[in-house]
């Protein structure tokens, strides 16, 4: 069972209501698709389930939802909370402007409350230790009025994306380096490519690599969110060209977006509507992909998120705690198997009822 946000890794948490699906917080569904996605309440993405994982599922959050007290509820989407706190958000039919503004609006204004949140704590523990120096007389009068630049000085040499190119190492890009990223016109399936500079250094990128170092980047250059009204316009934008794919085609191609010296391409000079649908046109595209096949894609994405979650996990524990946990959990259900009890799991489910239930598979076995 997956547990991770695939997007910003964290854990996406638990539920004791939907016994065939008993992850997160908050989940989505469309019963007429047959679609559940987990919302992460830390970025308030949404991670669409795999395909395997769905159906009992959906018909349990449909079951429940209509007997749940409905808080919210238009003609297309309604929202109910399960007495036990989880959230249910049904998708009936509903035109894309509605949709995102609950798909899109809590993730966008989350980062953007989240983004100046962080700002304004940084500016005052840096003021802070600036004015305590100045008292102490560490600091110069002129120091201390040059403290808003520092932090600018701090917040430009941090590291804000790792991207892991196909052919090995690690490109690690700061503040600067987003502002060289470029998308063109390519003669493939996605239909554009992505230049990603690296101080001096300028790569393009096409195919897949583009599309996931595009995903990669973009929430980092759309840092600051987006109020309703932005993530409205740029709602807009996309239904303006009626798909996410031709809008992806019609912001790569032309000469708008240039830089001083009359480059075409820059998302830094994109307006910011234009940069927050360029991520919700990449993000529905992802899905879309996903839905018409390439579900190994999806599949490859939690697995990922899974095992980070695990490395990072296994961190904080001494080396062999592992094999002593597996070794006593053996042992534990065997003594149950012996007094005739079942032999239970972390999920609560017998091993058999495990072995017969249909999903990915696990991550030892990828």
């Amino acid at each position: 069972m997956y547990r991770s946000c695939m997007f910003c890794r964290k854990p996406l948490g638990t539920n004791e209501v939907i016994e065939s699906f008993p992850v997160g917080r908050r989940l989505a569904f469309d019963a007429a698709r047959g679609r559940l996605w987990v919302v992460c309440r830390k970025c308030e993405r949404w991670n669409l389930t795999p395909l395997e994982e769905r159906w009992e599922a959906v018909e349990d959050c449909e079951r429940i939802f209509r007997d749940t007290r409905v808080r919210v509820s238009t003609d297309n989407i309604g929202l109910a909370r399960h007495p036990e706190g989880l959230t249910l958000v049904r998708i009936g039919e509903p035109m894309r402007p509605e949709f995102a503004a609950w798909r899109y609006g809590d993730q966008f204004g989350r980062r953007r409350r989240k983004t100046i949140l962080y700002g304004a704590a940084g500016v005052a523990v840096f003021g802070g230790i600036m004015i305590g120096g100045a008292a102490a007389g560490i600091f110069s009068g002129f120091m201390l009025s040059q403290s808003g630049n520092f932090v600018n000085m701090w917040m430009n040499s941090r590291t804000l994306v790792k991207l892991h190119p196909e052919e090995g190492g690690t490109i690690k890009l700061k503040r600067q380096d987003l502002l060289g990223t470029r998308v063109r016109p390519a003669a493939d399936d996605l239909g554009f490519k992505l230049q990603v500079r690296k101080g001096k250094k300028k790569t393009w990128h096409e195919g897949p690599e583009a599309r996931r170092f595009a995903g990669a980047i973009l929430p980092r250059m759309n840092s600051m969110g987006g109020t309703k009204e932005t993530v409205q316009h740029a709602v807009g934008e996309i239904e303006s060209l009626g798909h996410p794919e031709r809008f992806l085609l019609d912001v790569a191609a032309g000469d708008r977006f240039q830089d001083k010296k009359g480059v075409p391409g820059y998302i830094n000079k994109m307006p910011k509507p234009t940069k927050l649908a360029l991520e919700m046109a990449l993000h529905e595209e992802q899905e879309r992909r996903a839905l018409e096949g390439e579900l190994w894609l999806l599949e490859q994405a939690w697995r990922e998120a899974e095992e980070i979650a695990e490395i990072s996990d296994n961190l904080f524990l001494p080396e062999g705690t592992g094999d002593f946990i597996r070794e006593h959990r053996g042992d534990r259900a065997e003594r149950e198997g012996h007094l005739g009890g079942p032999a239970r799991v972390d999920s609560g489910r017998t091993d058999a009822g495990r072995a017969d239930r249909s999903g990915p598979p696990d991550a030892d076995r990828a």
